[in-house]
């Protein structure tokens, strides 16, 4: 049985943040398309993640500017794989090492994300086709 791809369950072409632009700008893209992950690039390339939580902590700090670059609070490591990568494999990662998204990377550009939330819906699609039989 050929393996799924993680292609078919990620959401494609995610909002994404400029490294440079500020946190502001971020807090009001999470807000505004409900989302809890941003892809951040630099040059088009992905070097970062912003996640909503980074945000949180951030602006609990004492005195934090909103106005400070999203490449302050921004994660450098992130869990990035190709759109063929196959979907359990990708599943075990994100459990097993607690990310709570996966960026999906094709020719250095980012095509998708797969977060814990479409995670949930793969899962529940698989307990709905396997109550029905």
């Amino acid at each position: 049985m050929k393996a799924i791809q993680i292609q078919r369950y990620m959401t494609e072409s995610p909002h994404t943040i400029g490294f440079d632009q500020t946190l502001a700008q971020a807090h009001a893209l999470l807000r505004e398309f409900h989302i809890r992950h941003l892809p951040v690039l630099r040059g088009g390339r992905l070097a970062g993640i912003l996640s909503e939580r980074d945000l949180a902590l951030i602006e609990s700090l004492r005195d934090v500017r909103l106005d400070l670059p999203v490449e302050e609070a921004m994660s450098p490591e992130v869990y990035a794989v190709a759109p063929t990568t196959p979907l359990e494999e990708v599943v075990s990662d994100m459990a097993t090492r607690r990310y709570g998204c996966a960026v999906i990377v094709q020719n250095q550009k980012v095509v998708g994300i797969f977060t814990a939330v479409d995670a949930c819906r793969v899962f529940a699609e698989l307990l709905q086709g396997r109550l029905a039989h």
